[in-house]
């Protein structure tokens, strides 16, 4: 992954912040397990394109909340398992609480959309990948999602290509990392697509989330739907 410094930090938050989260996300997922060695410092910040003096203070961050370890002489070790999981940035909850996420890829394909287009600030007439999934909490599927991004980031792909967590598959395969979103929540029809597939009538109204994903390059790398069915899980943010 090839990234330019002072082309990619965002506006928004310390170009740090956003690396301890990034790192967060990373060990969530199970890139490094508890007990396991990080890279060195010179070779991981040259992994991310930043400064070492950068990576040190993303490291004390996550040394603060007792996530890592420092042995002196040794290296910088995953201490405990981060809060939360792969699904970090995930919001769905079931209507009685929590529930472990999981996510099932239906499809894959170049596709047409031109409030996608127009949120990721492509040309009329560009290619873009239109990823198609089913969100279940335990085992009670809750949603149906699509998620939208440049076809430049890859020339051919397919659902057994993917990682559960598209962001982790993003870091390690495509040449940028997400680095901060926003969600837009209101109420839409459920899609043609989708009503079969969720168990619903044609016309039903359900909870929706429009979401746009920013890049470490401080632009929208990803544009996605979901539509969830609210009388099973609601959208939960929590702030501390």
């Amino acid at each position: 992954m090839v990234l330019k410094k002072k082309e990619h930090v965002s506006k928004n938050r310390p170009l740090y912040l956003q690396i301890s989260e990034l790192l967060q996300r990373e060990i969530a997922a199970g890139h490094w397990r508890v007990g396991e060695r990080l890279p060195i410092e010179a070779e991981l910040a040259k992994d991310l394109s930043v400064a070492v003096g950068t990576l040190r203070k993303a490291l004390s961050e996550l040394q603060k909340i007792d996530l890592l370890e420092r042995r002196q002489g040794s290296g910088t070790y995953v201490l405990n398992p981060p809060q939360g999981a792969i699904y970090q940035l995930f919001r769905l909850e079931l209507s009685e609480g929590g529930g472990k996420p999981h996510a099932e890829t239906l499809s894959v394909k170049i596709a047409q959309d031109p409030e996608a287009l127009n949120y990721l600030g492509l040309k009329t007439g560009s290619k873009m990948w239109r990823i198609r999934r089913l969100r279940y909490l335990n085992t009670v599927l809750v949603a149906a999602e699509e998620m939208w991004l440049d076809q430049c980031h890859a020339e051919s792909l397919k659902p057994e290509d993917l990682h559960e967590s598209l962001y982790k598959h993003y870091r390690e395969h495509f040449d940028f990392w997400i680095s901060r979103v926003e969600d837009r929540i209101r109420c839409q029809e459920a899609p043609p697509w989708s009503v079969d597939l969720l168990g619903v009538t044609q016309g039903t109204v359900l909870g929706f989330v429009e979401r746009m994903s920013w890049s470490n390059r401080d632009r929208i790398e990803e544009y996605s739907r979901t539509w969830y069915k609210p009388e099973i899980c609601h959208y939960v943010s929590r702030f501390s």
